[in-house]
């Protein structure tokens, strides 16, 4: 079985990453402040992902379109910024 897709969701002011595995979702949210700066605020990833890396993936996603389109993450959700801190290799894509 192959790694599940992280799909990307805009809609106005908000956005989203979701991966479905079965018919489970794992989701990171984020409002778009402004061109240059999105912010974090939410992660769920149900038992259905638990210990297949579901939530790291999302941040990486995120991270790599932050970097991709010019844009910083503020990490107002608590496990993005867990995150944030174990990769100081990510540090040019926040604005802590």
């Amino acid at each position: 079985m192959s790694e599940p897709r992280i799909e990307r969701e805009i809609d106005g002011s908000k956005g989203r990453y979701v991966m479905h595995l079965g018919g489970a979702t794992a989701e990171l949210t984020y409002s778009i402040a402004s061109p240059t700066m999105v912010i974090a605020d939410h992660t769920d990833v149900p038992d259905a992902f638990r210990g297949t890396g579901a939530g790291q993936r999302l941040v990486a996603r995120l991270v790599e379109d932050a970097r991709a389109e010019g844009f910083r993450i503020v990490p107002l959700c608590p496990f993005v910024n867990a995150e944030r801190r174990k990769h100081p290799d990510w540090a040019d894509a926040f604005n802590v």
